[in-house]
């Protein structure tokens, strides 16, 4: 097959894209934490909390803030795509504190009902930790433009990575 005609033209341009690689990052690393934050206040190795929703910190809350302080930092504070990225990460982080979370203490009170009262046995529990409380949701909004900011400024994209490195001739 010839795939000359192929442009690698999108996939640099997202290797380019610093706001959202160290986004990205923030988010993992916000994911990452919470395997030492269960092992020093409840004393357990569970390595299954790395793929779990909920709990401290929220990752998805770095994910938001690291997206939009980098947008702010790259573009201006002042510009209308701040505007769009921060309004967006507060929509995210008041549904993580609020109806996410409202979902799971709901699915707590379902799960906690007697089993005999259901018309057919339910299989599994209901997933409880769906959301975040607001010191959860403060520190993950918090680790977003901590990583974000300085990766953006002193490391730059993938590709600029890449290429300072000599892997990629620029």
């Amino acid at each position: 097959m010839n795939f000359s005609h192929i442009s690698f033209s999108p996939l640099l341009e997202i290797l380019d894209n610093a706001v959202l690689a160290w986004a990205l990052i923030a988010c993992g690393l916000a994911q990452l934490s919470k395997l030492l934050v269960e092992f020093v206040l409840h004393r357990k190795w569970r390595p299954s909390v790395i793929f779990e929703t909920g709990g401290m910190p929220s990752s998805h809350s770095a994910l938001v803030t690291g997206s939009a302080s980098g947008v702010g930092l790259q573009l201006g504070f002042d510009h209308p795509g701040f505007a769009i990225a921060a309004t967006f990460a507060f929509v995210v982080m008041y549904d993580a504190s609020g109806i996410r979370r409202a979902a799971g203490l709901t699915a707590a009170r379902v799960n906690s009902l007697p089993t005999e009262i259901w018309p057919s046995p339910i299989s599994q529990p209901l997933k409880e930790s769906l959301g975040h409380t607001r010191l959860e949701v403060l520190v993950g909004s918090f680790i977003g433009p901590v990583i974000a900011l300085p990766g953006i400024t002193f490391l730059g994209s993938p590709l600029h990575l890449a290429q300072m490195l000599g892997l990629i001739v620029g």
